[in-house]
């Protein structure tokens, strides 16, 4: 579903090695005393990070996406983890963490100082909670997903970008005759084939139907919203929407990026971690070329137009097992060191928006007030932002997902065999 790039959204790898648990322990927190610590990724906001702890007097450790997963999870599993633990929200791993008694409840601090949620956009804001209470605050910056596209050649062939699916089934010919790929996507990666599934579930049915996935309802996954959502998929792949050989393209090469600004695909739906990638290898084509709008609605749909899905932000919470000390000043550290003036600036200045409320002032003054004036306005307009299915539901139920979805796109299953796999993996 960047910042953290999309391998982010990968998936959590068991870690069960004897001498990696001993190095968890010796880098987590060390009991009463110690000083407060915290390990995030490399990459992305590493430097916003490095100069709030600086300020503050964190002790911080960095690592690869995959290596912190590993390491984070053993950590907890072994009462030895940092005080300040880096996550994807509430959904998915966070709640287990939270279920078994490893992360401090901050509905208290909350209640003292509304502030440390209260700043955030709402739409965000409630991915750090659980069951009505705060157990994470946001800590970098927005990614939506969003419908990237290229000006000149829908002028080419006389289009405006599709404002429901109608309009993009109907560019989908055109596009082809034109000798150009309607879609780019990199389905060798298959997680890029999720945001597809997720849009259209959210646009079909709401927000409930993954809500009912989540919450391990049996036969969630038979939902309607979900099996016309694949039908649909499928009809995509069918009439060619995607370029040919899209499933041996790998998005971590940035070869699908590079299909839309080397002009061979007319749109890509990506997370707005694309952007900097685009601006970087065509700038451009990022200043007079690149165009970006919201995925398109439903025709029929019970689902608002307006939500949106990939990654809210990055969230900070505190170990149930720190100290008293440790404690006390990861609080500070949530309410004074994170989300300043400073802080914000130097996100903003690098490409990012923060997801604080009432920053449209400082956005008019970046280099890039137009692009990132919109992926604010989706996160603040979006009455729901779906945190990526990948990220939300379960490791094993993550693994099954991404499977499932590349054998829909490839057609080697119908959406009913999509749904009675996706349906036993319910509860596990």
């Amino acid at each position: 579903m960047a910042l953290l790039t999309r391998p982010a959204r990968r998936t959590w790898r068991a870690a069960a090695v004897a001498t990696l648990l001993t190095l968890v322990a010796a880098c987590g927190s060390s009991g009463p005393g110690s000083r407060t610590t915290a390990w995030a990724l490399t990459g992305g906001d590493e430097q916003v990070f490095r100069s709030s702890f600086s300020s503050q007097n964190i002790d911080g450790q960095f690592f690869g996406n995959d290596a912190y997963k590993q390491k984070i999870r053993s950590a907890i599993g072994a009462g030895s983890a940092p005080t300040l633990i880096f996550s994807w929200g509430a959904a998915g791993t966070l709640k287990t963490w939270v279920d078994a008694g490893k992360i401090m409840d901050l509905t208290p601090q909350v209640q003292q100082d509304p502030a440390l949620t209260g700043r955030f956009l709402p739409s965000v804001a409630k991915t750090g909670a659980i069951d009505g209470k705060t157990y994470a605050v946001p800590n970098n910056s927005m990614q939506p997903v969003m419908l990237f596209y290229d000006k000149d050649l829908f002028t080419k062939i006389g289009a405006q970008p599709p404002k429901t699916w109608d309009d993009l089934m109907a560019l989908v010919p055109r596009f082809n005759q034109a000798g150009v790929a309607p879609l780019s996507i990199g389905g060798q990666s298959k997680w890029p084939q999720l945001m597809w599934e997720e849009y259209l579930v959210d646009r079909l049915g709401g927000p409930r139907v993954f809500d009912a996935i989540a919450a391990n309802q049996p036969g969630a996954w038979s939902n309607p919203a979900v099996l016309q959502a694949n039908r649909m998929i499928q009809q995509l792949v069918d009439a060619g929407g995607f370029v040919k050989g899209f499933d041996s393209i790998a998005t971590d090469s940035n070869a699908d990026t590079a299909l839309l600004y080397t002009g061979k695909a007319a749109m890509y739906l990506m997370g707005s971690w694309a952007y900097p990638t685009i601006k970087q290898a065509e700038p451009d084509f990022a200043a007079t070329t690149l165009g970006y709008t919201t995925f398109p609605a439903v025709s029929g749909g019970a689902g608002d137009a307006s939500d949106v899905v990939g990654n809210p932000a990055n969230f900070w919470s505190i170990s149930a097992s720190a100290s008293a000390t440790q404690k006390d000043a990861a609080v500070k550290y949530l309410r004074n060191g994170v989300m300043n003036d400073a802080y914000v600036d130097q996100l903003l200045s690098g490409g990012s928006v923060p997801p604080i409320a009432g920053i449209d002032a400082k956005l008019a003054k970046t280099q890039d007030p137009q692009y990132l004036s919109f992926v604010y306005g989706l996160a603040r307009n979006a009455p729901n932002f779906q945190l990526s299915w990948d990220q939300a539901l379960s490791p094993g139920q993550s693994d099954a997902l991404l499977t499932a979805l590349d054998q829909l796109f490839g057609k080697q299953i119908s959406p009913e065999q999509f749904s009675s796999t996706m349906n036993a993996t319910i509860g596990k």
